[in-house]
């Protein structure tokens, strides 16, 4: 896998204000990557450089083997309309044009305005029925979306996102979010900044800035390991099916105490029951969420769409008026808040 972007001892002062100081990264086509610190630390400076829309002091960065300090306003334009797709929390929508033609204004100032094309864009985020809208007549969740719509619409193997979710509830957050971990499964390179840390763990890797520089890099691995007891639930618990020890992740999952054998087969033990309970239980909600608000098709496989985040399963849940099954046909685990439900066969 090449590298898509290289910062090499990048520096960016305001003044006496060091925001960026001597700052070495790579990212590799492909990644996702989430960028976290306190407020102040240069997680913005960093996306407003990756985007040309500001210019390091001291340093270099190329992306795509492209040296952006070497390009003038004009190479600058074309950069960020050819290679980058944005996205803020603040949705810079122009607010007397309609969303279609928000995301055909892209389109124009990137080539020529196609609006079949523009159109799709908008139907793959949910917003098919929405088209003639203004931004005044939408919810923040669905202008966000429409801003996703814009960023992509020009196919940008770039995606940076400046806290997409701060303005929106924990529904569309987890539709935003959903978007962007499509955007990532089809190959996007995604930098994310966030505060949120059930939203960094959704990423490959989290890299942290303090005052300015790398504070550490790591592989949270959370989403993966949610991934993996939803999966080992589905076979153990609804199917029924053996499991073997040489399985991807029950080894690591024996070692940390939520599988032991039992009765000669591999099964939960009473804290993993619980965790591998809650994580089927967020994944089959954000199917549910994905295909009735954005009226996707999902996959064949249950259980493959990114989980709503831990601590919001219940909101969703209540917005979903309690679902019983995925979209798959898979029962969805209750909450403490939802109604009882008939048992089998009533």
């Amino acid at each position: 896998m090449s590298t898509l972007v290289e910062a090499e001892a990048l520096s960016r002062r305001f003044g006496s204000l060091r925001a960026l100081d001597e700052l070495t990264l790579g990212i590799d086509e492909g990644e996702w990557v989430a960028v976290t610190g306190p407020s102040g630390s240069g997680k913005t400076t960093l996306l407003n450089i990756l985007s040309g829309l500001d210019r390091p002091t001291a340093g270099s960065v190329r992306v795509g083997g492209v040296d952006l300090a070497g390009l003038n306003p004009r190479e600058l334009a074309r950069y960020r309309q050819q290679t980058v797709g944005l996205v803020f929390q603040q949705f810079h929508l122009i607010p007397y044009l309609t969303a279609l033609e928000n995301v055909m204004l892209a389109q124009y100032v990137h080539s020529m305005t196609d609006r079949g094309e523009a159109e799709e864009a908008l139907r793959r985020v949910g917003l098919g029925e929405r088209l003639e809208h203004l931004p005044s007549q939408l919810s923040g969740g669905e202008q966000q979306r429409v801003c996703i719509a814009r960023a992509l619409i020009n196919q940008p193997p770039l995606i940076l996102a400046d806290e997409p979710t701060g303005n929106l509830d924990a529904v569309n957050e987890a539709i935003v979010m959903s978007l962007l971990a499509d955007l990532h499964q089809r190959g996007h390179t995604l930098i994310l900044v966030t505060h949120d840390a059930s939203i960094a763990a959704r990423a490959n890797r989290e890299v942290r800035l303090e005052h300015g520089r790398l504070a550490r890099l790591e592989q949270p691995g959370d989403v993966e390991l949610q991934g993996v007891l939803a999966e080992l639930w589905h076979l153990i618990e609804e199917d029924r099916a053996g499991v073997s020890i040489a399985r991807r992740g029950v080894a690591e999952l024996m070692a940390d105490g939520l599988l032991a054998f039992a009765d000669g087969k591999i099964a939960f033990t009473e804290i993993g029951h619980a965790q591998a309970l809650a994580a089927v239980r967020r994944a089959r909600l954000a199917e549910v969420l994905l295909a009735r608000t954005l009226d996707r098709a999902l996959g064949g496989e249950c259980g493959r769409e990114a989980p709503v985040a831990a601590g919001f399963e219940d909101q969703v849940c209540a917005f979903l008026d309690h679902p019983a099954r995925c979209p798959h046909g898979r029962p969805i685990p209750p909450g403490p808040d939802c109604p009882p439900r008939p048992a089998a066969g009533e």
